[in-house]
């Protein structure tokens, strides 16, 4: 059955616009030799579908945006932008911003909710995959309780690796035999001659398959006995004739090798540029003396010593008159040879006294040291260093004899002048310097060595009119007096032992080229400088002199009565406080000074006696009353006390009295009669807060009765001295010590905002929430502290030891970079040191800590506690004795202790051994 024929679908169309029958087939047409011209109608498409792909532009990507039912979501529709080709106004900027804030504030509210569903999942997946590290935790904890003997008991790790590799045997060589070598040589020889034997029988005897016809025998013995001749021969060439032992040092073999290579590190083609260079200026000028001399000095450098000495022994022939490369020469030469080239050298340079010296260098003796430096002499009579090295050689009866020689040649040298004076007798001497100063009228050190000669005779009243006369002459001969080298001068006649003279110096030159209205604060640094260079008679005159020109001014008696307590005796204190009353009654601590002085010397009539004439200079003075009943109470005379306390309320009634008064009954444990003045006290001076703070602190005194009653005293205080932070802090303390953690809280966030930026509410934050064992939101609280405090010393050194151990270090980086010089950053670095058993480390730090603030009892307190466990016996009586003198008034754990009625009697250093048994010890 015949199958119909089925047409193509495009039959019976219309031919599609431009369509050319056959063009896809190549039939375009053809051009024969007649024609002319392309062979392709005007008309004709051009064949163009057959061109390379274009490239589209990136905007035209764009706009064929995906606009299929997957691409659509019913929330935020396409995936693409369907109006992103329409213009962009500014309604639509705005749309934007408001759409954008709007998301923002929605991601802020899942914000939290998104964190917590992390946290979770994180510790899901750790509980759920733990490390290494927390499997074997608690096996890491229960080895604290493994004993010294369990654990040497415990057997060594085994090796796990077989015996063949445990145990490795090592490889044998056997040597060759010498026949086995013998006849392998053989199978491998070839002759060119046969042998008589091959000629009579060649064919008959046929040797086995894989067998040659041996040769003659090598002798391998012979070989060896050779190898063995020859090895004994070079070592003979190199052993000592005379005790058959060898001189070569194996040891320092290679040490000698190392020398013989040159010392030079740098590129061979400098080197060559160098020589290049030197040698073109040698030849250009053979006369000029540096270029020998660097040649000589590069070819030393680079290891070549012979070629640098043959160079500037070229040098000397061309450079006679040059004493630098004469010099250069005896440096490089060893030492037989260097006395040769500078006797060579003398010859042509008779004057040189550089030559000459180098010379006297060059000997060994000191008896033809002499000989040289005399000869040198005779051809350089007026060289001041050859006398000089000349008059070291000699005794004491020569020196003198050759410096009488010298001065008359060298007339000008000080130096000689003074030297000879030393030599001298008295009267000698003085006539050696009347000469001198006839012959050097502008030196000013001929006529202050007059003055330490006569000082040293017992003439002191001669210095005064020398130091004057020397002032008055140097005028005349146009000499500046310049004060800054005369006060050094003075220093020098201090540290020589001439007190005198340098006192005399002060006096006449410290008020030269000063004004009047800068001499206070001139004399005062003055002062303080000497001081610093340990010339206290110059600081001691500076402020006597200072003291007569200005005796009203009290600032001068404090910085002079401090220079006497430091650097002084007793007596020099209380000679100087004594004065200083008179000359000013109304500085009532001066008067406080003295008493206090008198007191510490242990006479207390005197104290007494001191005050009361401070009370006739100042009536009703509040710090002469309050010393007064120190002083008393301090002797146990606890009712005279008590009753000038009652004279001072009536005469003088200040808040401090009444705080005096309240706090005496309260340590003689008299609580009723401290009540009844704390309500007199707070009806007259309620805005003073220790009166609160002591009000609150009687009533917590009495435990969990008093405990109402003491938070409202805090409170009422509050409320009066809402800016007291010791106050906010001692209500704080009251609230955790019964528990109430929520109000405490609460109280914290009032202080802090009516308190910003104070750094001991937020460390109150820190501890209360570390104490709660909420460290998270610890790290959350110092982090705002510091962020609202950034220069806080206490948050810092808290925010170190919160930090992992591996962390502390870059933190206490951090903290020094913002903290440098505060005393609570540097005792957290020093503790950082002690934690980590740095103990040399850890003491620097701790003197620096105390020697910038001395006042902080927690400083010392530490220092003393590391001392107590590192230090020695002497170091920890330094540490408590030093305190003891400093007597600090501050620190956290120091006031807290200091001010307890229970040690209101305690001394410093009682105070000091307590504070160190509550420090706690860092780890």
């Amino acid at each position: 059955m015949a199958t119909k024929k089925r047409n193509k679908a495009f039959m019976g169309m219309p031919a599609p616009l431009g369509y050319v029958p056959g063009l896809g087939r190549g039939a375009t047409g053809f051009t024969t030799r007649s024609d002319i011209g392309p062979a392709r109608e005007t008309g004709d498409i051009s064949d163009e579908r057959h061109a390379p792909p274009t490239k589209r532009r990136d905007d035209d990507d764009d706009d064929d945006t995906d606009l299929n039912d997957s691409n659509f979501d019913e929330e935020f529709g396409y995936g693409g932008s369907l109006f992103k080709n329409g213009p962009y106004e500014k309604d639509d900027e705005e749309a934007d911003e408001i759409y954008e804030s709007i998301d923002k504030r929605m991601d802020e509210k899942r914000k939290e909710r998104r964190e917590r569903r992390f946290q979770e999942e994180i510790e899901k997946y750790r509980q759920e995959r733990p490390k290494i590290q927390q499997q074997f935790s608690d096996l890491k904890r229960k080895l604290a309780d493994v004993t010294a003997e369990e654990w040497m008991s415990m057997p060594e790790v085994g090796d796990v690796r077989n015996k063949r590799q445990r145990n490795p045997r090592q490889e044998k060589y056997t040597p060759v035999p010498d026949a086995l070598i013998a006849k392998g040589v053989a199978a491998t020889e070839k002759t060119n001659a046969i042998d008589l034997h091959d000629q009579h029988y060649g064919g008959f005897i046929t040797p086995a398959t894989g067998m040659s016809t041996p040769s003659t025998e090598i002798e391998m013995v012979k070989i060896g006995q050779a190898r063995n001749t020859l090895m004994n021969m070079r070592l003979t060439q190199v052993s000592d004739s005379v005790s058959g032992q060898t001189v070569v040092d194996p040891k320092g073999y290679l040490t000698d090798m190392a020398s013989m290579l040159p010392s030079y590190g740098g590129d061979i083609n400098d080197v060559k540029k160098a020589r290049l260079l030197l040698k073109s200026v040698r030849e250009t000028n053979p006369s000029h003396p540096p270029a020998w001399i660097a040649s000589a000095r590069l070819e030393e450098v680079v290891g070549k010593v012979q070629a640098a000495r043959n160079l500037i022994m070229r040098g000397t022939e061309h450079c006679q008159k040059s004493e630098d490369v004469w010099l250069e020469a005896a440096r490089l030469m060893p030492l037989d040879l260097a006395r040769g080239i500078v006797t060579h050298a003398v010859r042509h340079l008779p004057q040189s006294v550089k030559i000459w010296v180098k010379a006297a260098d060059l000997e060994q003796e000191p008896k033809a040291k002499k000989q040289v430096l005399r000869r040198a002499l005779e051809h350089v009579p007026n060289s001041v260093r050859l006398w000089k090295a000349a008059v070291e050689l000699e005794d004491e009866e020569d020196a003198r004899i050759m410096l009488s020689r010298a001065v008359e040649c060298c007339p000008t040298s000080v130096d000689l002048w003074l030297a000879l004076a030393r030599l001298e007798t008295y009267e000698n001497a003085r006539r050696v310097l009347n000469k001198a100063r006839e012959h050097i009228p502008t030196d000013r050190q001929i006529w202050i060595m007059a003055a330490k000669l006569e000082e040293a005779n017992g003439n002191n009243t001669m210095v005064d009119r020398l130091i004057e006369r020397a002032l008055a002459s140097l005028r005349a001969n146009m000499v500046e007096i310049n004060r800054e080298h005369w006060l050094k001068d003075a220093i020098d006649c201090e540290k020589a032992g001439s007190v005198h003279t340098c006192q005399v110096l002060i006096r006449n030159v410290i008020g030269i080229d000063i004004d009047e209205e800068d001499q206070l604060e001139t004399w005062i640094e003055d002062a303080q400088s000497c001081q610093a260079e340990n010339a206290y008679e110059c600081a001691r005159a500076i402020y006597t002199h200072t003291r007569k020109l200005h005796p009203t001014k009290k600032q001068i008696w404090l910085d002079a009565a401090d220079f006497e307590r430091k650097h002084g005796t007793r007596e020099q204190l209380e000679e100087l406080l004594s004065t200083a009353v008179i000359s000013c009654p109304k500085a009532e601590v001066l008067w406080l000074m003295l008493a206090k002085s008198k007191w510490l010397a242990g006479n207390v009539p005197l104290a007494r006696e001191t005050l009361s004439a401070g009370f006739q200079a100042n009536p009703n003075s509040e710090e002469i009353w309050l010393a007064a009943v120190k002083l008393e109470s301090e002797n146990n005379e606890y009712m005279k006390a008590l009753s000038l306390l009652k004279k001072a309320r009536l005469h003088a009634p200040t808040a401090r009295v009444y705080m005096k008064s309240i706090r005496l009954h309260w340590c003689l444990n008299e609580i009723s009669a401290a009540r009844e003045l704390l309500e007199e006290a707070l009806k007259t001076y309620g805005k003073f807060p220790k009166l609160w703070m002591m009000k609150g602190q009687i009533s917590a005194q009495q435990g969990a009765t008093g405990f109402d009653a003491a938070r409202e005293a805090y409170l009422e205080g509050i409320k009066r001295c809402p800016t007291s932070i010791p106050l906010w802090l001692l209500l704080i303390e009251l609230e955790i010590n019964n528990g109430q953690l929520i109000k405490a809280r609460a109280n914290l966030e009032k202080a802090r905002l009516r308190n910003p930026a104070t750094p001991e509410l937020w460390l109150a934050s820190v501890r209360l929430e570390v104490n709660a064992e909420n460290l998270q939101q610890a790290k959350v609280m110092i982090a705002r502290g510091m962020q609202e405090c950034p220069s806080a010393g206490i948050l810092w050194a808290e925010a170190i030891f919160m930090e992992a151990r591996p962390q502390r270090k870059s933190k206490s980086v951090d903290a020094l970079k913002k903290c440098e010089h505060d005393p609570y950053v540097l005792m957290a670095v020093s503790k950082l040191f002690w934690s980590e058993r740095r103990i040399d480390k850890a003491r620097e730090w701790f003197n620096r800590t105390v020697k910038l603030e001395t006042d902080n009892g927690d400083c010392w307190t530490a220092f003393y506690k590391f001392e107590l466990m590192n230090g020695t016996e002497q170091q920890q009586a330094d540490i408590k004795q030093k305190c003891i003198s400093f007597e600090p008034r501050h620190g956290e754990l120091w006031c807290r202790i200091a001010k307890d009625v229970k040690n209101w009697k305690l001394k410093t250093g009682d105070i000091l051994e307590l504070c160190a048994t509550q420090m706690p010890i860092p780890n």
